[in-house]
């Protein structure tokens, strides 16, 4: 059984920085994605960040390039998104998924718990 377990989330200032984990466990795909989403109040969920398996330079989404990055510890299946430079816009639930596949069009299969962000002004 596929878990992802999101952690890390909190109470900031703008400005401040937060690393996300997400711990992945039951999975063994020969090829996978596995990345970032948030939903903010009233706001459909967004893509913010993901990562395929086969190295290819990661996604991030317009509104935070520069100040997320996205890494991951083999490992330890972790998967992290460090966060600075936070803004209240970035105010959201954190969701990880992971997908069995690296092809781009494919839906999100596996979803973890989410964990709050809350960036004050």
């Amino acid at each position: 059984e596929v878990q992802l377990q999101a952690s890390g989330g909190g109470l900031v200032q703008a400005g401040g920085s937060l690393r996300l984990s997400c711990a992945a466990s039951g999975f063994t795909f020969p090829d996978y994605a596995i990345g970032w989403f948030r939903q903010a109040p009233g706001k459909e969920r967004e893509g913010v960040s993901y990562m395929n398996s086969n190295g290819d330079s990661p996604y991030y989404a317009d509104s935070v390039k520069g100040r997320f990055t996205i890494s991951s510890d083999n490992a330890k299946n972790i998967v992290y998104l460090l966060m600075n430079d936070l803004k209240p816009e970035d105010t959201a639930i954190y969701y990880c998924a992971t997908r069995p596949t690296i092809r781009p069009s494919s839906s999100w299969t596996y979803w973890g718990q989410g964990t709050l962000v809350t960036v004050s002004s």
